[in-house]
């Protein structure tokens, strides 16, 4: 499902325009963003939770050369699947 269906589908289920629907879930992508640049955890119960973690820096290699490289620690989001979502898919 691409981003367009979404919106068709967030639209069919609420009742609301295509426009308004897509205007809601680009809110929604923004808040969730920018909670996660402030470093806060999002926590949507029984969906799911985005928070961002810390990977600490390490060793690794250039596949092309073998040559040993150093990885720097870098902020990643991640995203943690809620009960409720996770026996949905099952």
């Amino acid at each position: 499902m691409n981003k367009s269906e979404l919106v068709a589908r967030i639209a069919e289920l609420s009742e609301l325009t295509k426009k308004d629907a897509e205007t809601a879930l680009n809110s929604t992508v923004l808040a969730i963003q920018e909670a996660l640049v402030k470093g806060e955890k999002v926590i949507l119960t029984g969906f799911g939770t985005f928070e961002v973690k810390c990977r600490k820096q390490r060793a690794g290699h250039d596949p092309r050369t073998g040559e040993i490289i150093n990885i720097p620690s870098l902020k990643a989001p991640t995203f943690k699947s809620g009960k409720v979502l996770k026996e949905a898919v099952r």
